[in-house]
């Protein structure tokens, strides 16, 4: 959510108490770039649940990456990954094993290519503070610095 006349700073909206609703959120910010960081939801449409087959398909594949982001924030966490397809009262079959495969490409694509900067800097956050135990603080420093090099190169 932007800054707004009432609140001056931005927020990551996700549903409180999931810890994947989190990640997932934070997974869109990554990625989205400058300009869509400034608008709601980071300028994606959402259809709500009950989407038909073609809305499935544009809501999957724009899912794609961010879940790809998801699953490797996850695993830094040391928690267990599930894909969503979040289209529970949807009349058109859903083929989540396919989904999930699409998914899986991309964090490999991820690995091999690079990460792009926030979420690489964020992951090293997550697995200095889940994997390492470093104190909170320490983690986002460490994250800080990895943002500084990456924009000072």
């Amino acid at each position: 959510m932007p800054a707004n006349n009432q609140t001056p700073y931005h927020q990551v909206i996700f549903a409180r108490g999931y810890y994947a609703s989190a990640l997932h959120e934070i997974s869109h910010w990554c990625i989205a770039g400058e300009k869509r960081r400034q608008l709601e939801d980071y300028g994606y449409w959402y259809s709500p649940d009950g989407r038909n087959a073609e809305q499935q398909a544009a809501f999957e594949n724009a899912e794609i990456a961010p879940q790809a982001l998801e699953y490797l924030f996850t695993l830094a966490c040391g928690r267990t990954f599930h894909v969503s397809v979040d289209n529970l009262g949807g009349a058109t079959e859903v083929d989540r094993e396919t989904f999930e495969k699409k998914v899986m490409a991309q964090a490999e694509r991820y690995e091999e290519q690079g990460l792009p900067t926030r979420a690489d800097a964020f992951r090293h956050v997550l697995t200095a503070y889940y994997q390492h135990e470093l104190g909170c603080e320490a983690a986002i420093a460490q994250g800080l610095d990895r943002l500084l090099r990456v924009r000072l190169c």
